[in-house]
C-alpha cells in the first residue's frame, strides 16, 4: 500500500470483530516499531503484546475502550534511558515512544490491520495494573484486530483545518 494511501486510509476503529491478528502481521507491526528513529538511537521503547484473556481483562478495567480487539500494544519507555536535552528540564521519553507508536499504527494500516490509539486511561495505574517496571512510563495502548462489520471512520474523520491554519512559515 502506499505511503500517503496508508495515512487516508488509517482510521481510530472503534469496533473490532475479535479476530486475533495474524502472527504475520503482527510482527511486521512489532518491526516498524522497531525500526523507529529514537533520540541518540537509544531505543528506549517497550512494547508488550497484550492477548492472553488475563491481559486483555486488565486493559478492560483499565479502559472502556478495547472495542472488541484481540490484540492490544502497550508502547511504553525506559525512563532510566533517555536523552535529556540541554537545560535538563525534558527528556526524548515521550516523543520516542509517540514515534514507535505512531509506525506500529501506519504500518498495521499498511499490513491490513485496523487499529485504535488509546489514551483514555491513568497512566501510572494502567503501569500497575500491567506489572510494568518502576523504570517504565506508559505512553499509550493500540487496539489491533480487524474492522466488525458497520465500523468505519467517525463522521468528522476527513475534516481538517486548511494547511495555512497550522503551518506557519518562517
Amino acid at each position: 500500500m502506499d505511503f500517503f494511501d496508508v495515512v487516508r486510509e488509517r482510521y481510530a476503529c472503534k469496533k473490532f470483530d475479535g479476530r486475533p491478528v495474524e502472527t504475520v502481521q503482527l510482527n511486521a507491526i512489532l518491526e516498524a516499531g522497531r525500526l523507529a528513529p529514537t533520540a541518540k538511537n537509544l531505543q528506549e521503547q517497550r512494547i508488550y503484546v497484550l492477548q492472553s484473556p488475563e491481559a486483555l481483562a486488565r486493559v478492560d478495567a483499565i479502559t472502556p475502550c478495547r472495542y472488541g480487539a484481540a490484540t492490544v500494544l502497550a508502547v511504553a519507555y525506559d525512563s532510566s534511558n533517555v536523552f535529556v536535552y540541554p537545560g535538563g528540564k525534558y527528556d526524548s521519553g515521550v516523543e520516542d515512544a509517540s514515534i514507535v507508536a505512531t509506525h506500529l499504527t501506519l504500518a498495521a494500516k499498511a499490513a491490513g490491520v485496523d487499529s485504535c490509539w488509546l489514551n483514555r486511561f491513568d497512566p501510572d495505574e494502567a503501569a500497575g495494573l500491567l506489572g510494568l517496571p518502576e523504570n517504565e512510563k506508559l505512553l499509550m495502548l493500540l487496539d489491533l484486530g480487524y474492522a466488525a462489520e458497520g465500523a468505519g471512520p467517525l463522521p468528522n474523520h476527513t475534516s481538517r483545518k486548511p494547511l495555512e491554519e497550522t503551518v506557519t512559515y518562517m
